[in-house]
């Protein structure tokens, strides 16, 4: 059984695996009892494959500000069986639907169990799979309050509870601490040989083209600021991290990553509302070291 993301999300770095891989520390296999944190763990595609790859990861940390996703985290590696029983569950109610009116009436009361925030742990989470298998595009976003507001996304017969998924990821989960809130408490985690990966929310490439409704919260080009300044603080502390974000083309990140070392890879961008802007396009990767 293979682990791999349970959560579709956007900007997923499944199809960057490789380039991130070839841009490691060339001696990253020789280090011994590596501590590996994700700040911005999001659907954790890089997380799944390094703690697969790397045997010498002993350690393991990931944050998110997203309470539902770490909650997400928490209940798959520590509850997994409660989980299935309950995703099977709403998958065979949504299965026995057969109209899209229907259907969509269903997701809408599902949605708005979701807003109400006061569910246990299993249930919030089996709604938070549920949303994101069968809302518009697999997209998580949510407004200014912080309720989920995408819309219907008209599926059939989406999969929604994937057992093997689960339970392999669970497995992995057990040697991996769970955090929630500002990433910058992520740097007292680091012990010993430690690897920051960053996948923060990336800056737009325009004004129309932003999409890091994540949380409530917004990041800025003054919160982009504030992280390449913990970025520095992990360099004085001797800690290797590398980078993700949008290469925007004015200029932005390479004044303010002067010091590091700036990457561009390729990447497939499928979110856009005009399919002619969807395709391969340039990310910056940035890192403290010499791969």
């Amino acid at each position: 059984m293979k682990a791999k993301p349970f959560v579709k999300w956007v900007g997923g770095k499944t199809q960057l695996i490789d380039q991130l891989e070839a841009l490691l520390p060339a001696d990253f296999d020789q280090w011994e009892n590596v501590t590996y944190i994700e700040p911005f763990v999001g659907g954790g595609a890089m997380l799944f494959y390094m703690l697969q790859t790397h045997p010498n990861i002993t350690r393991a940390v990931i944050n998110d500000i997203n309470e539902d996703l770490t909650t997400c985290y928490r209940v798959v590696r520590d509850h997994p069986t409660e989980l299935v029983a309950s995703l099977q569950q709403i998958q065979a109610e949504y299965y026995a639907i057969h109209t899209e009116k229907d259907k969509r009436a269903y997701y809408m009361q599902r949605r708005a169990e979701f807003n109400l925030k006061n569910l246990d742990p299993v249930r919030n989470t089996t709604l938070f799979f549920f949303l994101n298998r069968t809302c518009f595009n697999g997209l998580y976003r949510v407004n200014k309050s912080g309720a989920f507001n995408v819309p219907f996304g008209r599926y059939e017969t989406p999969t929604i509870c994937d057992p093997t998924t689960i339970y392999a990821d669970s497995e992995l989960l057990q040697r991996v601490e769970i955090m929630t809130g500002d990433y910058q408490e992520t740097l007292a985690m680091a012990h010993g040989r430690t690897l920051f990966y960053f996948d923060p929310p990336y800056r737009p490439l325009n004004a129309t083209s932003s999409f890091n409704d994540y949380t409530k919260e917004t990041f800025n080009d003054l919160a982009q600021t504030r992280l390449r300044d913990f970025c520095n603080r992990i360099t004085e502390a001797g800690h290797h991290f590398m980078l993700s974000n949008s290469d925007c083309k004015d200029g932005f990140f390479d004044d303010l990553y002067l010091q590091y070392i700036i990457e561009r890879v390729l990447a497939s961008r499928s979110v856009n509302a005009n399919p002619a802007k969807r395709g391969k396009l340039t990310e910056l990767l940035v890192r403290n070291y010499a791969s």
